[in-house]
């Protein structure tokens, strides 16, 4: 059964201009990718591939070039007042006015809304980012995961169906980082769709039901999370072996081989050619005695590095 689109991005372009007779830069060639409702997910993408130019489009802070782009069926330029309604962003850098308490700030931001007095939920909001006890603090007194959550707030007050969240997690502590995801998973339970864009691979990998990687201003990835995964061709193998090596086993149906300590050796293979098992049998015919043995999956961070070409 096919899931209604909270965004649709079709073809979309951005070429900045040049400076003094330079040629332009393209940050986006003609992107395409829908964003499934009720879903939270990723767009990832190494540094400058793209992603925060295609966030600011969605804003309305970025003319695009070419294409088109639909917010909860709205298309930006036709109806930008109902598209910019449709949508509450998390920007990374932290933006408000410090000398404003929290509830200050999410009253004038609803205010920017034309939200009526009697329809504003910032009493509801703080409670929810559990913030109710900091409501007339300046917001310039509060914690760094406080400031976090209180984005979060300002994002939505105006209940938008969709939530942008730019680089929530940047250069923050463990501690925060769980406090956000716990608050987008509670937000995603009550129906918002949440669209992550997100350094931490692990973190893309364990909440996004949907990941589209963007490399050099084109989507070369959109798939479920699991099936993204599969996608890696490598496999690593490690063993301990019974005496110490002077040099690592070679073989040319090994893609890598890696000793780890002086009786350990990491053996990456494609699991399209070769078996754990027979990757073993490679070892014992080398005369190796393995004394014990683990195996690692890929993860998204292989079928990143493996897409995008990334160190």
């Amino acid at each position: 059964m096919n899931i209604p689109s909270a965004i649709s991005i079709r073809d979309l372009r951005k070429t900045y201009a040049g400076v003094k007779g330079e040629p332009g830069k393209e940050a986006l060639k003609g992107v395409s990718f829908d964003v499934p409702q009720g879903q939270i997910f990723g767009l990832l993408g190494p540094n400058g591939a793209g992603k925060s130019t295609l966030i600011n489009i969605l804003a309305g802070l970025v003319v695009k070039t070419g294409g088109s782009a639909e917010i909860w069926g709205f298309d930006i330029d036709e109806h930008r007042r109902n598209a910019s309604r449709s949508i509450g962003i998390v920007p990374q850098e932290i933006v408000f006015d410090p000398f404003f308490t929290p509830y200050e700030v999410l009253e004038n931001q609803a205010g920017f809304y034309g939200i009526a007095k009697q329809l504003r939920r910032s009493e509801d909001l703080l409670a929810a980012v559990r913030l109710s006890d900091k409501r007339d603090a300046y917001a310039r007194t509060l914690s760094g995961g406080m400031k976090r959550r209180l984005l979060v707030a300002k994002a939505m007050v105006h209940s938008p169906p969709i939530l942008v969240l730019d680089e929530p997690t940047a250069g923050v502590d463990v501690e925060l980082r769980r406090q956000l995801w716990e608050l987008v998973k509670r937000l995603n339970d009550d129906g918002v769709t949440v669209v992550l864009t997100t350094h931490y691979l692990e973190e893309a990998e364990q909440l996004c039901d949907r990941i589209a990687i963007i490399n050099h201003g084109e989507c070369i990835a959109n798939k479920p999370t699991r099936e993204l995964i599969e996608m890696a061709r490598e496999k690593i193998v490690s063993v301990t072996l019974d005496k110490d090596l002077a040099t690592p086993p070679r073989h040319d149906a090994f893609a890598k081989v890696e000793q780890t300590a002086a009786r350990s050796v990491e053996v990456t293979y494609d699991k399209d050619r070769l078996t754990a098992g027979q990757v073993l049998a490679i070892l014992q015919d080398q005369g190796l005695v393995v004394q014990d043995v683990t195996t690692r999956e890929a993860d998204l961070e292989d079928v990143f590095v493996q897409l995008t070409g990334s160190g």
